[in-house]
């Protein structure tokens, strides 16, 4: 629903006989889209790209956590005295891991934006997707199509992460543990915000991933510029943010439950990594008392033994 939402482009009431939408059927707001796309292609077709979706959500997490090892490592070797970064560093490492990995993992992006705007009639694999884009006019590159936007939406993470400290500070002064609603609160406010100052990237990236409209003749978008101008001429600089709604209520539900479950996770490792020095505490103070009781023994044998004298 968001993906379709955000590709179309509203027709002029007064200017090209082409239609300016890629799809068939115009959606004027997220319960239009959900509805209408039922109507027509039924509850599987909500799920339009599902297989790639997973693919990318797999594919982009293990690539961001392996290349944010590889950052973080050569950070901590390259300092004199190796101490852990502060939050400010942190983000950037994230934000550097997050762009690194966006360049391997944008092809699974391109081709599952592709498969959610097709028509029921166009609608192809995985595979047979892939392939009609490295067809296309761009050859192998349109694969990395709007990897400039995935480059500087790499941002988000950081603003999310800012944004929830800094409201952690100011609604939950001193406070060492958060309540599983704050967490929730606190992760859906900051990611609603982040939402909203990067939303006309997120939309002028889906336009360079899909379908050219049809008024543009086949002829693709050349860069993130490109689509918004192209946007805001057809449509007016608010339509920059369309698709809002459900991009808003997706990063809640995805945000506020990983901040709530963080929350709740770092207080089940703080007690797990207490239980575990408890039991080498105990461990250790068995196998000393061990140690000791058979260094007794041997004394005790050793004064009842009867020196020999030779001679």
């Amino acid at each position: 629903v968001k993906t379709r939402l955000q590709v179309q482009v509203k027709q002029k009431k007064s200017a090209e006989s082409d239609s300016l939408t890629t799809n068939h059927e115009h959606y004027t707001s997220s319960l239009d889209a959900l509805r209408k796309i039922i109507d027509d292609e039924g509850i599987t077709g909500l799920y339009s790209g599902i297989n790639g979706s997973l693919i990318g959500v797999t594919s982009t997490n293990f690539a961001y956590f392996y290349w944010y090892s590889v950052v973080r490592s050569l950070y901590l070797s390259s300092q004199t005295i190796p101490r852990p970064p502060g939050t400010a560093m942190e983000l950037s490492l994230g934000a550097i891991a997050g762009a690194v990995a966006q360049v391997f993992t944008i092809p699974v992006s391109v081709i599952t934006t592709r498969q959610q705007t097709q028509s029921k009639g166009d609608r192809k694999g995985l595979l047979d997707t892939g392939r009609e884009v490295v067809l296309s006019e761009d050859g192998w590159t349109g694969l990395w199509r709007g990897l400039k936007a995935s480059l500087v939406l790499v941002a988000n993470p950081a603003i999310t992460y800012g944004t929830y400290q800094r409201l952690r500070e100011l609604l939950f002064p001193k406070k060492a543990s958060l309540r599983p609603w704050e967490s929730f609160f606190l992760g859906a406010a900051s990611k609603a915000l982040a939402t909203i100052v990067t939303q006309p990237l997120i939309v002028a990236k889906v336009g360079l991933q899909s379908r050219p409209p049809p008024a543009r003749k086949g002829k693709p978008f050349k860069g993130f510029l490109e689509v918004m101008a192209y946007i805001n001429e057809h449509e007016g600089p608010f339509a920059l943010f369309k698709g809002l709604a459900p991009q808003i209520t997706k990063g809640i539900l995805v945000q506020g439950l990983l901040m709530m479950t963080k929350e709740r996770m770092e207080i089940v490792f703080m007690l797990l990594f207490a239980y575990l020095r408890k039991v080498r505490d105990t461990r250790l103070r068995q196998m000393a008392n061990a140690v000791a009781a058979q260094a007794n023994t041997a004394a005790d044998r050793a004064k009842g033994v009867i020196p020999m004298t030779v001679k």
